[in-house]
């Protein structure tokens, strides 16, 4: 169908919107393509759902092409299967929650692991009939604390989220191997340059995990690459290359110093040079501390225990990191509210002399991995104004377990080679896990296998966020005019403007967007009398089809001119020819 500017559903704007951030957002917003409705809640307006619809069929298509089959649940859910594998309770606030008219608890939508589930054990009770693949394309509801950025990040969004299931561990990994190469051939087509890190699972739970990014200043995931091999990780699931232990025979004896006014690592260690010099001479350095930093884990339930973590000073605890390694928990402060509760803790001087569950404070302690056996610290003595000097892990203090929750920093050891790491910021586009069995366990699904014996189905999940894809395409393609469409999403292939007033332009520009749509072309035509041609050559680049054909000034020469919306180069076409010539352009 020809679209019409002067009967098209849109307004363009020339500002930004007051409450936009990213590029994507702004210019969506500016060319008309969404509008917001409430906070990250949006709706589509005609180019934008075009462009929307244009990346489900992209999707659509290589998951058809994979053998998977698709399906449609409900984005309205009953609570019982939620119940059963205890998500109800984990996700928290982020569950929209409401009761029926008869009282029954129900949800919206934010993930349908378990509906998936319970389907094909409804339908399927052999091996003949594994593996199998089934998929949606289906809106999700999270109630975001903080919605921003648009579509990249709200509390209602569209997923294709697809499920394998197999009989054993072997099938889920060809099944698993299946998807991500779907998944390449799909963001490829996107024209989105994508890169693939390891992950956590977090509340989905599971073992391999996979995130495809696209890079991006504006992302809200940082990951990191080696320089040297092929190692690529979101930074929660970095994994820290633990030193080897060290021998502690022959290191001196702990020793308890008075550090006054010392309540920071650049306190101590400004202290330490001071009055506490190192025998061999050597500096101290925020690396020879050991910060034990306390925080309150919030359990689904709203349960709040306190945890401590020992790291070397010198580093942060990356929050994100710590919840990824916690999850489901959530991490809060421990506020002096906390601190009151527990006063065997010295605010600015804590030592692991009263860390860990069989110490006084009770509080379960976990270490950095760089903290291994035999090496030695300076930390607090658990007394105001003091720090313990030559306080050697393994000899004179132990934790109970460890954790990955420091930060991770640019030229950090690849934990793979040992070369620098590259630090970077992406938007997630999909995620692919290897479930396993947490579901299936939880909701019963078994099967019989070839030998008559009942074995539990092992399952993969497989998201990509379609309507947040728009927007990542976005924030990867634009200038300083506004959006710049791939041609497979954009909502038309040329944008055709017919420039001036006289009826002999407006006549040529009827014919050639009609023998274009004749031809397969998709087609905006920017038919409007009453706006002048600097209003719609602005409007034509804000609103960013990948070619745009002027027809105007030169019509009387016999010539129109055409322009490449990515590199911005201008040919002029003989008007003859340029039915032609677009249609040799679209069709590459």
């Amino acid at each position: 169908m020809l679209l019409r500017m002067s009967s098209l559903f849109l307004r363009t704007l020339r500002e930004d919107p007051a409450d936009a951030e990213v590029p994507s957002h702004k210019l969506l917003v500016r060319a008309g393509y969404v509008r917001r409705a409430a906070p990250g809640i949006y709706s589509w307006l005609p180019l934008g759902y075009l462009a929307y619809r244009n990346v489900e069929r992209i999707v659509r298509e290589e998951m058809d092409a994979a053998g998977f089959q698709e399906v449609h649940f409900p984005a309205l859910l009953p609570r019982d299967p939620y119940e059963a594998t205890n998500r109800w309770t984990e996700y928290g606030d982020n569950l929209f929650r409401l009761k029926d008219r008869k009282g029954n608890d129900m949800l919206l939508g934010p993930t349908h692991e378990e509906m998936f589930t319970l389907l094909v054990k409804d339908l399927y009770s052999s091996y003949k009939d594994l593996p199998l693949s089934i998929y949606q394309i289906q809106l999700k509801y999270r109630d975001e604390a903080r919605p921003r950025a648009g579509i990249l990040r709200g509390r209602e969004f569209v997923m294709k989220d697809s499920y394998s299931f197999d009989v054993d561990d072997a099938g889920l990994d060809v099944s698993y191997a299946k998807h991500r190469d779907a998944y390449i051939k799909t963001f490829t087509r996107l024209g989105l340059d994508f890169v693939i890190v390891s992950a956590m699972s977090g509340a989905m739970g599971g073992s391999k995990s996979e995130e495809f990014l696209q890079p991006t200043e504006v992302g809200e995931d940082t990951f990191v690459r080696c320089s040297s091999c092929d190692f690529a990780a979101n930074v929660e699931a970095v994994r820290t290359p633990a030193p080897p232990a060290i021998d502690w025979e022959g290191l001196p004896a702990a020793h308890v110093e008075d550090t006054p006014d010392t309540p920071t690592i650049e306190t101590l260690v400004n202290v330490s040079n001071d009055k506490h010099p190192r025998a061999d001479g050597r500096a101290w350095t925020a690396a020879d501390t050991l910060k034990n930093v306390v925080v309150t884990l919030v359990l689904p339930d709203g349960t709040r225990e306190p945890l401590a973590v020992g790291l070397p000073g010198d580093r942060e605890v990356d929050l994100k990191r710590l919840e990824a390694a916690v999850s489901p928990a959530e991490v809060d402060a421990f506020t002096e509210a906390d601190f009151a509760k527990n006063p065997s803790l010295v605010k600015g001087y804590i030592g692991p002399g009263v860390l860990g569950e069989k110490k006084a404070s009770g509080i379960r302690y976990l270490l950095d991995p760089r903290v291994v056996s035999g090496t030695a610290w300076v930390t607090g003595a658990d007394e105001p104004g003091r720090h313990v000097f030559d306080l050697v892990a393994g000899r004179d203090f132990e934790a109970d377990g460890t954790v990955e929750a420091a930060e991770v920093r640019a030229d950090d050891a690849c934990p793979n080679c040992g070369h620098p790491l590259e630090m970077k910021r992406g938007i997630e586009i999909g995620h692919i896990f290897q479930l396993g069995r947490k579901y299936a366990d939880a909701l019963g699904l078994q099967v019989l296998d070839q030998n008559g014996k009942r074995v539990t189905v092992t399952m993969g999940s497989y998201g990509i966020g379609v309507s947040r894809a728009v927007a990542a395409i976005v924030e990867s393609s634009y200038d300083d005019l506004g959006l710049i469409w791939p041609r497979e999403v954009a909502p038309a292939d040329v944008h055709v403007v017919a420039s001036g007033k006289d009826e002999a332009v407006f006549a040529e520009t009827d014919r050639i967007s009609a023998e274009l749509e004749a031809a397969g072309v998709r087609v905006l035509y920017d038919d409007r009398r009453k706006v002048s041609h600097g209003v719609k050559l602005k409007d034509a680049e804000l609103l960013g089809m990948p070619t745009i054909l002027v027809v105007g000034q030169k019509l009387g020469e016999g010539l129109v001119e055409v322009t490449d919306r990515r590199t911005r180069e201008r040919v002029e076409v003989p008007v003859a020819d340029a039915v032609g010539h677009l249609v040799s352009v679209v069709r590459g």
